[in-house]
């Protein structure tokens, strides 16, 4: 599928993007693949690893759509992971969130449509999920977006979602937050909250997904891997399991415990072997699809009414060992 055609990835020298140029260039061949952000110095210091015939590199911010335009121009596939992520951050600068991540999020999808793009997935989160933090709040939108996106272009560009957890190790995230404490000689690390859980996953497993997606959708999908939970304390016992643990409670805008599949949503989600799918809530006017059968034939069936999908009542936690092998 990713075989002679053009792909573009927005954030494209974050840890999505560089893993996901990684395994792309491994396993396929593209015409062109672009990395589309805001960053020089990150797109110099890529460039020096990845410099395939291929790779094509794009200064630029998805609050500016004419710019998008010029690096979507015979673009196939777009990957739409550029978005502002602290929770903590976007709690104190809340507008420059929403301009990244829905204002954003609109030009990325008037000008894929424009472009006549095939197909879109964009990047969610578990925090979108029944949210009660400013960047949870905006990527909700972004998603509701990017669904609606299937009725705006009249079925010319077909939009998904992919919605997953926390990633091991990925900029930002507690594992090298921790492992620079432990490394400086700290004697206890610091704990939210005893009892906090989250979705993990590796970045190779997300970028997988969100391969596997683009195959799978029709559009309007958001597609939500099955993986395990952890528990923070377990966590930090497996990274330094001499180490004391000392609470200094949640930050703003954080929650307990994660959840992908709200219970709000349960008559709208489908099961398969190894994620879910819920389905968009509204009727395009141009599709009368089955989203119980994907596009590689693959079937699900409607789960159970109340079901939720909670990092905290998750039926799979990593043990220790199970930690310690992820990292």
């Amino acid at each position: 599928m990713f075989n002679d055609v053009n792909i573009l990835i927005t954030g494209g020298t974050g840890s999505f993007g560089k893993k996901c140029v990684e395994q792309i260039l491994k396993r396929y061949k593209p015409k062109k693949l672009i990395v589309f952000s805001r960053d020089e110095l990150k797109q110099y210091e890529m460039s020096q690893k990845f410099n395939a015939p291929c790779m094509r590199y794009f200064i630029g911010d998805v609050r500016d759509k004419n710019r998008l335009l010029q690096a979507m121009k015979n673009v196939d596939y777009v990957i739409h992971a550029a978005a502002l992520k602290h929770v903590p951050i976007a709690e104190y600068n809340p507008t420059e969130c929403i301009k990244t991540n829905i204002n954003g999020g609109i030009n990325v999808i008037e000008a894929a449509i424009e472009s006549k793009v095939k197909k879109v997935i964009a990047l969610s989160t578990d925090k979108a999920a029944a949210p009660i933090n400013l960047y949870g709040a905006t990527k909700l939108a972004s998603d509701k977006l990017f669904v609606a996106g299937n009725h705006m272009s009249g079925g010319t560009t077909a939009f998904s979602v992919v919605r997953y957890g926390n990633v091991v190790g990925s900029r930002g995230s507690v594992v090298p937050f921790f492992k620079k404490l432990i490394e400086s000689g700290e004697k206890a690390l610091p704990i939210t909250d005893p009892e906090m859980s989250r979705f993990w996953l590796r970045l190779e497993q997300g970028v997988e997904f969100v391969l596997q997606s683009f195959e799978r959708m029709w559009g309007g999908e958001v597609f939500i891997p099955k993986i395990p939970s952890v528990k923070i304390t377990d966590l930090a016992k497996a990274m330094a399991p001499n180490l004391d643990h000392v609470v200094i409670g949640i930050r703003p805008g954080e929650k307990l415990h994660e959840v992908m599949c709200p219970k709000d949503t349960d008559y709208m989600t489908i099961e398969f072997d190894d994620h879910f799918v819920i389905k968009p809530s509204i009727q395009f006017f141009n599709k009368d699809v089955d989203y119980s059968k994907n596009k590689v034939g693959q079937t699900g069936k409607p789960v159970d009414r109340f079901f939720e999908y909670n990092s905290g009542t998750n039926t799979h936690f990593l043990n220790l060992d199970e930690i310690r092998e992820m990292l």
